[in-house]
């Protein structure tokens, strides 16, 4: 009996282990931790209690007339009093004003389900919260929640925010029939090129620092300018086990998805959408996060399309959250600032970045990182492979220290010469670092310039390396105050000028360069006097024209190699 009662233990053991080798085996995303090349832990999508709620049993009617705002937040309340659970939107328009959750609520859109916001903006009351870094008062979000923790929004429908009721407009950025009948829709329009929903939403623009009033004001005052305080759609801040899954989210007010604070996020095959003319219309905002996951997912916006932050400016770095641990997998962004960004905002540090597999389909910039004197903030460990572009409207890969609020298609149509200087400024915690960034396979068709590194002089961009990229482009590479900059295979084929140029660029090392002859002889151009350290391998001389003020002996050409 001894000998049995042993056996059936070993036995229980041997099944328990095997259990468990099957349940971690079945673990969804246990693909993207292949080689991860930093420790992050395994993200769980957050499990509910069985039990189900349907917005028809609170007095729900999906008419697309009826306000619903009631009838979601009975719904919520009822589910919430049992413990949590799921919420059935069923098919129709579900015609509602602000939705606020509580944990262990799934809200589960059906197919054929579409929520839409109502445009009244005496819906939306202001609340505190953070927009584009800052501490602030903005207008409720249409879904929100706070210091929740389980909560979803899945399912095969659809969630439209009304934002054109909320967003000002640029006449360039819309046909003619278009501006004249937003135009003939009421609002006021400044000059002639300008139109605002209301007097108060333009009245707010003129009196703030791009999108947030930094001086002090009374409620009155607040009240004032409300309809300029466009919200973003959905809003979880300091949140804990978000699920996003299958839903499109489009139209938005302000940014879509801004996840503010929050930790175990995952983000899975949702479609995100706002017109290519919307202002700040970004797809998600990934800000002062860890531990999240974003894959398979489309974005076609108006803004940034995957973007990462963690505060800005003082506000950033006092609240000291870095946005850590993120791994994004699979998205294809079509029209979008940036189809993968880091910044301007990231006063709050940001690390350990896995970005593979995406497409970016006519962005105006493909791999964005930006930022400018004052932030502060460190961007450390990212890590980005089998990025694939085309018709990018101006550069595949950018780093942009002097940021200055417009796109990079905006500075290009407006003219505005290359920011860049030679002062050295003093370094202090408000100057921004960017360092051991890794990117390979890398193929970019039809951009305008091929990349574009423009870093501090104070504070050079460092520890860049790039490995097996190819690249067609008009323009070719132009590095400025970069320092360890390494390229492994990497061919340029510009149609103009060189391939490659450099101003004060120093430890630079290249192993297989490749170019075309294009329309310059000289397809490498090296200048400034602070350039120091360059190694070409594989490179004739000839075809490299150096500046005067360039040591000779700081370039180095390893032919034999």
């Amino acid at each position: 009996m001894k000998k049995i009662s042993q056996l059936i233990l070993f036995a229980f053991v041997i099944i328990s282990c095997s259990n468990k080798q099957t349940d971690n085996s079945s673990y969804k995303y246990d693909y993207l931790y292949s080689d991860l090349p930093f420790g992050m832990p395994k993200i769980e999508i957050p499990t509910f209690p069985d039990k189900r709620v349907n917005l028809l049993d609170f007095g729900g009617n999906p008419d697309g007339i009826t306000l619903n705002t009631a009838a979601f937040a009975d719904a919520i309340q009822d589910l919430s009093e049992k413990g949590g659970g799921i919420l059935i939107v069923p098919k129709g328009v579900w015609f509602t004003g602000p939705i606020v959750f509580r944990s262990n609520i799934n809200m589960h859109l059906e197919k054929g389900a579409l929520i839409l916001f109502s445009p009244d903006f005496n819906l939306y009351p202001l609340v505190e919260t953070v927009f584009e870094g800052l501490d602030t008062r903005r207008c409720q979000s249409p879904i929100s929640g706070r210091n929740l923790e389980n909560i979803a929004i899945t399912g095969e429908g659809s969630i439209n925010g009304s934002g054109e009721a909320w967003r000002p407009l640029k006449k360039e950025k819309v046909t003619e029939s278009h501006w004249k009948k937003v135009v003939a829709s009421g609002g006021v329009v400044r000059g002639d090129n300008y139109w605002f929903p209301s007097a108060a939403s333009l009245k707010g623009h003129e009196m703030s620092d791009m999108n947030v009033p930094r001086q002090e004001m009374t409620e009155d005052e607040w009240m004032a300018i409300r309809d300029f305080l466009r919200p973003v759609m959905v809003s979880f801040i300091e949140c804990r086990n978000l699920y996003l899954q299958g839903v499109l989210f489009e139209n938005s007010p302000a940014w879509n998805i801004h996840p503010l604070m929050c930790e175990n996020v995952i983000v899975d095959g949702i479609i995100v959408r706002n017109p290519s003319y919307s202002q700040n219309g970004d797809g998600i905002d990934l800000e002062s996060c860890v531990n999240s996951i974003i894959v398979n997912s489309l974005f076609d916006v108006g803004d940034d399309a995957i973007c990462i932050k963690s505060g800005k400016d003082e506000d950033g770095r006092r609240r000291g959250r870095p946005t850590e641990n993120l791994i994004v997998d699979n998205c294809k962004v079509f029209h979008g600032h940036g189809g993968f960004i880091v910044g301007s905002e990231m006063s709050g540090d940001v690390r350990n970045i896995s970005v593979k597999n995406c497409q970016f389909l006519g962005t105006d910039v493909g791999l964005r990182f930006k930022s400018n004197r004052g932030r502060g903030g460190v961007v450390e460990n990212i890590y980005i492979s089998d990025i694939y572009m085309f018709n990018i409207t101006t550069d595949s890969f950018l780093f942009d220290l002097y940021y200055g609020g417009k796109s990079a298609s905006e500075s290009l149509a407006d003219g505005d010469t290359t920011p860049t200087d030679e002062q050295l400024h003093q370094v202090t915690e408000k100057t921004p670092l960017f360092r051991n960034i890794y990117v390979k396979n890398l193929v970019s068709r039809n951009a305008r310039r091929a990349m574009f590194f423009n870093g501090l002089p104070e504070m050079n961009i460092a520890n860049i390396n790039l490995e097996n990229a190819f690249i067609t482009s008009r323009y070719g590479a132009e590095l400025s105050e970069s320092t360890d900059i390494s390229f492994k295979n990497v061919t340029v084929l510009a149609d103009e000028g060189p391939a490659f140029q450099f101003h004060n660029v120093k430890n630079f090392n290249s192993e297989g360069l490749g170019f075309n002859k294009g329309s310059s002889e000289k397809m490498i151009e090296i200048e400034g006097a602070k350039t120091a350290g360059m190694s070409f391998t594989a490179l004739s001389e000839d075809l490299v024209e150096i500046t005067p003020d360039v040591d000779m002996k700081q370039v180095i050409f390893n032919e034999d190699k």
